[in-house]
């Protein structure tokens, strides 16, 4: 008889316990709980749709070192991105991905929100959906579960990198996008302090940049390859946030980025430091809202402005 009891306390103890875990987990909202770190469970849709506007009046391009910053006529990058994952095994370690780009550029100093305006005006304008590509999420540590790994082959839908109206050295060509596959792998870590106030997230990207070397026509137009063939980009990134509420978190970065020339004909590198901060807000149960600002400190072969970034996601 003793012996029963002490199992229904034990039962009742471990029942007691499971459902204060429970009750844990769903107090946490989704933007403390579904960090880019977490895989889904099996059934599970994350959605999410971030566009994020480049601007700049000022670039690194100048000097013999491309790092002598120098006054230019503005242009703008406009860039929306669709990335779609569901949860595919009951394991919960192995999600499935894929990933949509739509780019919008002008230049020659129109004005920044004239990206959105789409109208493919002659020499300053252009834009289209750039690529497309599949992914895979995954959990590469059975008892970390808070480090994950996602990759993804982009494979490029645009005809040509810049069109050329006039000869390139004359710089009025206006980029849309680089004409290349690209093999992408993005690491994540999260960490949660004691008492669930603060968050650090952190990422690391890496690209390899596939491609033709640049070819050009007897004008100097560009008729095949991309800038950045045969390279590698390196781009550590840490977030730190701030929870006032479940709900709401406020949070600042820096982000570094690296391109490497491998064999690169074009004997193109580039790298770029930005800082910036923002904010998350879970609006209901399914959806968040999140805003973004950063800030091109410094560089070398790149431009030195601004992004302003706003992104929705749906998780169910």
């Amino acid at each position: 008889m003793k012996k029963i009891i002490a199992l229904l306390i034990l039962i009742t103890i471990s029942f007691n316990g499971y459902s204060q875990e429970d009750d844990q987990e769903e107090k946490r909202s989704v933007i403390q709980t579904y960090t880019p770190s977490i895989l889904l469970k099996k059934g599970q849709w994350d959605i999410k749709w971030f566009n994020n506007l480049y601007t700049e009046t000022k670039n690194l391009f100048g000097g013999p070192n491309g790092d002598e910053k120098q006054d230019i006529a503005r242009n703008t990058f406009f860039t929306s991105t669709v990335d779609i994952f569901t949860g595919v095994s009951e394991s919960r370690k192995f999600n499935l991905g894929l990933i949509l780009e739509f780019r919008s550029n002008v230049i020659a100093g129109r004005n920044a929100l004239d990206v959105l305006k789409f109208d493919g005006e002659r020499g300053t304008a252009r834009s289209g959906f750039t690529s497309i590509a599949p992914a895979i999420k995954f959990n590469p540590l059975k008892n970390v579960g808070n480090f994950t790994i996602q990759t993804a082959f982009h494979i490029p839908l645009v005809d040509n990198e810049v069109e050329d109206f006039l000869p390139i050295n004359d710089g009025n060509g206006v980029f849309l996008d680089q004409k290349g596959f690209i093999f992408q792998n993005r690491f994540f870590y999260d960490y949660s302090f004691a008492g669930g106030d603060w968050q650090l997230f952190s990422e690391l990207n890496t690209e390899y940049n596939f491609g033709k070397k640049v070819g050009r026509d007897t004008n100097g137009f560009q008729t095949e390859g991309s800038f950045a063939n045969n390279s590698f980009r390196l781009t550590p990134g840490v977030f730190l946030s701030y929870f006032p509420s479940s709900k709401f978190t406020i949070l600042v970065l820096v982000q570094h980025s690296q391109l490497i020339a491998i064999n690169n004909e074009n004997d193109f590198s580039q790298d770029f430091t930005a800082l910036g901060g923002g904010l998350k807000y879970q609006l209901t149960d399914v959806l968040n809202v999140e805003t973004l600002y950063t800030n091109f400190v410094r560089g070398t072969g790149t431009g030195l402005g601004q992004t302003f970034n706003i992104g929705i996601r749906a998780l169910f």
